[in-house]
């Protein structure tokens, strides 16, 4: 039976149907420390059959009222609603009506490549515009899942202005739904070294009284370009949680009043060999071991009620701006395609971008780097 009250956050796992992780997670399960799961639900439209074991542990924690989803692949920013997106929809509303999510959640961002729906998420400009799409899409996937919805704040941005207003925006942007946030400290952890901030300032900028979940993984260093004695940090979820961003989650929770979620996330192809999981083992351990001395000073007696999307209307065709669909396509096609900064630097002078909104004349050279490799990397999907 789901819980009436709760004291403080549950341990949570970020579980999909991975070999590597499964293994490195079993000994957690058996020694009942998964409190709940959060599921990559999205990674699995594509699976010709999953294993019967495998439904029976997501059904097992939906009875328990103790399963989240999270979705990868929706692209809410993307600038002309696709034929992909409905699919998402209609297969999210078809799993809600199997398994009981608590709550959904979706990245910030659009999906870099060519239909929207490969590579990994990027950010866009803060305008009207875009605040607008973005909400029509909040309320579609609130239809969808007929439970609380949130968004990932994003470990990636070009400027530090854009790391300042990201968290209003999100107030706004999720006001209309009453929706949450997943407050990634990892992706926090980028930010503040990239950009040289401090955790209480960046903190502060964030609507905290929205985050009902925070995420915690590992990630890796990259040299910059033009200082190599300089060190670039990437989410990149393959390596083991830092102290650093333990003392983050820390710092944090003692601010979220509505966290209820505290989620350890690591990519399976990160966990092959025993000490992988070892170390995996040990973070998730600590992570659980912190919620638990945390006693009453997190967390609080909820009802269903929290975070429940107000009535809306849902306009009969979904809004498009082709302007920024156009925008998105060349941005998609010159960080997939430079061979370098300077070419790249060339490309957007010369395309839609330029002298928009976008402020791609604004863009810290180390950072637009860093969107090279990541649209380079991703561009052919997560497979």
């Amino acid at each position: 039976m789901e819980d009436k009250y709760w004291q403080r956050p549950r341990a949570a796992l970020a579980c999909n149907l991975d070999t590597n992780l499964l293994r490195a997670a079993h000994p957690l399960f058996a020694a009942g420390q998964v409190e709940a799961l959060e599921w990559s639900f999205d990674a699995l439209f594509q699976s010709p059959s999953v294993p019967d074991w495998f439904r029976a542990l997501i059904q097992a924690y939906s009875e328990e009222g103790r399963l989240v989803g999270h979705g990868v692949f929706f692209s809410l920013f993307a600038g002309r609603w696709s034929a992909e997106q409905q699919q998402w929809l209609d297969r999210l509303k078809a799993l809600s009506e199997v398994y009981r999510f608590d709550h959904v959640t979706e990245h910030f961002g659009f999906m870099t490549g060519a239909d929207f729906h490969k590579g990994a998420p990027l950010g866009i400009p803060f305008t009207p515009q875009t605040l607008q799409l973005g909400r029509d899409r909040l309320k579609r996937i609130s239809a969808a899942a007929g439970c609380p919805v949130g968004l990932e704040n994003l470990a990636f941005a070009y400027s530090l202005e854009e790391v300042r207003r990201h968290g209003d925006f999100l107030e706004q942007l999720l006001e209309p739904v009453n929706g949450f946030i997943i407050l990634d400290v990892h992706n926090l952890y980028c930010q503040l070294h990239n950009f040289e901030q401090q955790a209480n300032d960046l903190l502060r900028l964030m609507p905290l009284h929205r985050v009902r979940e925070i995420h915690i993984s590992g990630g890796s260093w990259e040299p910059a370009h033009h200082d190599p004695a300089r060190q670039i940090r990437r989410d990149t979820h393959d390596g083991a949680v830092p102290d650093a961003v333990f003392e983050l989650l820390e710092l944090a929770m003692p601010q979220c009043p509505n966290l209820k979620y505290v989620v350890l996330e690591q990519l399976g192809g990160a966990l092959e060999t025993t000490a992988q999981q070892q170390a995996f083992q040990q973070d998730f351990t600590r992570m659980h071991r912190l919620l638990s001395n945390s006693g009453k000073a997190v967390g609080k007696p909820v009802s269903r009620n929290e975070f429940q999307a107000p009535p809306f209307t849902l306009e009969a065709i979904p809004p498009s701006d082709d302007t920024l669909h156009q925008q998105q396509r060349a941005l998609s096609a010159i960080l997939e395609n430079s061979i370098s900064i300077e070419d790249a630097r060339r490309a957007l002078s010369d395309s839609p971008l330029s002298g928009t909104a976008w402020k791609v004349e604004q863009w810290e050279a180390e950072m637009l780097e860093t969107a090279r490799r990541i649209a380079q990397k991703w561009k052919g999907g997560w497979g």
